[in-house]
């Protein structure tokens, strides 16, 4: 198992974003580098405890993805090797098997969440309101409940260390026009649909999941960033799946789980994790791809 890489250093490129999980360095008018580090965030906070191999997972599954919904919408991939925008060794050693050379495109200004079960901070919204996002839904609903159609519920995208927050769909279509609310919240719910039902045949629920999107020169619509990976999505196992309880999950709830029980306030700074909880965090991680891709994971 690797050690965690925290933070990348490309010198020979000019890094214009770091997100909570990605440094983002310029190549060209066109293109750039996307590095998915170790790094995990938790209540929008970043941790100081990186997850081993953490990243190399993020970006093989997500490029997994891409390849198997292409069929649906455009992606942000370009099939330049990262290795071939850099020369130092040092740089090199640092992108393998954790970067992809993307499309620049203007992103919108949103998350597209896609709601497939009644759960998390849905359902604390469907015990007191009846509704998820402000959507109703029948009466007789319990927790983990199949939702009888996937739900779109946008929200707004937060910077580093801010709460996105959720928005109804007339505020999304402010945000972005209500043609290409329309357009978004069609194209999530397809993935979302596709995926779900190719993860089911692997043997993992997809509870609910959040997509970006962003727009080329002419418009066109292409999702980004990452897809349908633990970060983004609550992965289930099927055979721990009963109705009126949360299952245990592949994704980071079990490292939400230990912060909740840690008394942490949810602001910086955040605990160290210890040993055992990023190493169980780390295999969970490693267990949702290897399942989910069939694939064994390139590390080296």
């Amino acid at each position: 198992m690797n050690s965690p890489l925290l933070e990348t250093s490309i010198k020979s490129l000019k890094r214009i974003h770091q997100g909570k999980v990605r440094d983002i360095y310029d190549i060209d008018a066109n293109t750039m580098l996307l590095v998915s580090t170790d790094r995990l965030s938790a209540f929008d906070v970043i941790l100081p405890t990186g997850i081993a191999n953490k990243g190399a997972m993020l970006t093989q599954m997500a490029n997994f993805w891409f390849e198997k919904l292409k069929n649906v919408v455009p992606n942000h991939l370009t099939g330049i090797e990262p290795d071939s925008v850099v020369t130092d060794a040092t740089e090199k050693a640092q992108l393998a098997n954790r970067s992809v050379v993307v499309k620049k495109l203007k992103a919108l200004p949103i998350e597209a969440i896609v709601r497939g079960y009644l759960v998390g901070s849905g359902w604390k919204e469907y015990k007191a309101k009846g509704t998820v996002c402000g959507i109703a839904l029948p009466a007789d609903l319990h927790e983990a409940s199949k939702l009888p159609t996937p739900l779109f519920t946008p929200s707004s995208k937060a910077a580093v260390g801010e709460h996105d927050e959720n928005i109804s769909l007339a505020q999304c279509a402010e945000l972005i026009g209500a043609e290409m609310a329309e357009q978004v919240a069609k194209v999530a719910i397809a993935l979302y649909t596709q995926a779900a039902e190719y993860a089911l045949t692997r043997g993992i629920i997809i509870a609910d999941t959040k997509f970006e999107f962003g727009l080329d020169e002419n418009g066109v619509l292409h999702v980004m960033d990452e897809v349908l990976t633990p970060d983004s999505s609550r992965f289930w196992p099927a055979t721990s799946y009963v109705v009126g309880k949360n299952p245990p999950s592949y994704d980071k709830q079990y490292v939400r789980d230990w912060l909740e029980a840690s008394g942490w306030n949810k602001t910086p700074p955040a605990p160290v994790l210890p040993a055992d909880v990023a190493a169980k965090t780390s295999e969970k991680y490693m267990e949702a791809f290897e399942r989910l891709t069939g694939q064994p994971l390139r590390i080296d």
